[in-house]
């Protein structure tokens, strides 16, 4: 009787080597070092681009800046000028991409305005009460040719503080700054003032509309808004008359004849622009929303000029 024999193990089999990985690694940021799967970094936001070693790719690099690449400032510019109250609604509900930040807007146009603004400016005048005929004055430039009055006789008869000196608050200290303040306005012909003023309004502005904005929330309070969007509304706002101010310069330039008809259209969709923007933010009735539109009007022109006299005093004592 033979016996079966007993069977044998196999050896097991030895592993596989690993199949080596034909994917390509992603790239690499150049800014942060961080891997990149898409057309940006999502770790810093730079774009993925090949190096630039010739002068076409760097100036194709700046046509693309300059046109189409930061396509937010066009449609940021155009949302401007044609949608009241678009930009801050977009804002409030969270899309923000598209657009370029309010504050960053303002900044940009406002620099430009009061640039073109202290360019175009023109010499100051005053009323001189020396006409030949008794009771009538005459406008006339400061340093008229021929006026009846000296220079240092108008300067003292103005600047002299010992025949009416200041009296009002803190007059120690302002009385001898006035006087200064008056004779180098008068040593120059008022350029060095208008030159600090133009220097300080920007300035002014940006203090002025978070004041602004607090006095807007008192006509706002039911429905509750919070004070942002007031301020964002305001900075938007603010923005488009600088920037359609900057339009119309540039229209009169070229189209001198048709001025007065610029400057009443100008003025028309401004006050429309106005109305239809708090109207798009704030979502009241037409009546109620022109009727705290005017309220607005009046307390903005009362303030404005307030600010307005500040910024010439501290102009003036800051010469």
């Amino acid at each position: 009787m033979s016996s079966a024999a007993p069977p044998v193990e196999a050896a097991p089999a030895a592993p596989a080597p690993p199949l080596a990985s034909t994917a390509p690694s992603a790239p690499r940021c150049e800014n942060c070092g961080a891997p990149v799967t898409q057309r940006y970094c999502a770790e810093c936001g730079q774009k993925i681009e090949a190096p630039v070693h010739s002068l076409w790719h760097f100036m194709k690099l700046a046509a693309e800046d300059l046109t189409h690449a930061d396509s937010r400032l066009w449609r940021t510019l155009a949302a401007l000028l044609f949608k009241p109250g678009y930009l801050t609604r977009e804002f409030l509900r969270g899309r923000r991409a598209r657009y370029l930040p309010p504050l960053r807007l303002y900044l940009v146009v406002s620099v430009v305005f009061f640039l073109l603004a202290a360019a175009m400016q023109q010499e100051f005048t005053v009323l001189q009460f020396d006409s030949p005929h008794a009771g009538t004055a005459e406008l006339s430039p400061a340093a008229g040719a021929g006026a009846a009055e000296s220079a240092e006789q108008r300067s003292q008869g103005i600047c002299n503080v010992d025949t009416k000196p200041y009296t009002g608050p803190w007059a120690r200290q302002l009385a001898p700054l006035l006087a200064q303040a008056c004779r180098n306005t008068k040593a120059d012909k008022a350029h060095s003032l208008q030159q600090v003023f133009m220097h300080n309004l920007p300035r002014a502005m940006f203090l002025f509309l978070p004041l602004l904005a607090g006095a807007m929330m008192l006509m706002y309070w039911r429905p509750r808004h919070y004070y942002v969007e007031h301020l964002l509304l305001l900075v938007h706002d603010h923005a488009f008359v600088f920037l359609v101010l900057v339009l119309t310069w540039g229209l009169e330039a070229l189209l001198p004849f048709a001025a007065v008809a610029l400057r009443r259209a100008l003025f028309l969709y401004i006050v429309w622009y106005m109305y239809r923007s708090v109207r798009v933010v704030y979502g009241q009735a037409r009546w109620l929303t022109i009727a705290k539109l005017v309220l607005l009007s009046f307390f903005y022109l009362v303030s404005g000029a307030v600010m307005l006299a500040l910024t010439s005093v501290y102009s003036a004592l800051t010469l």
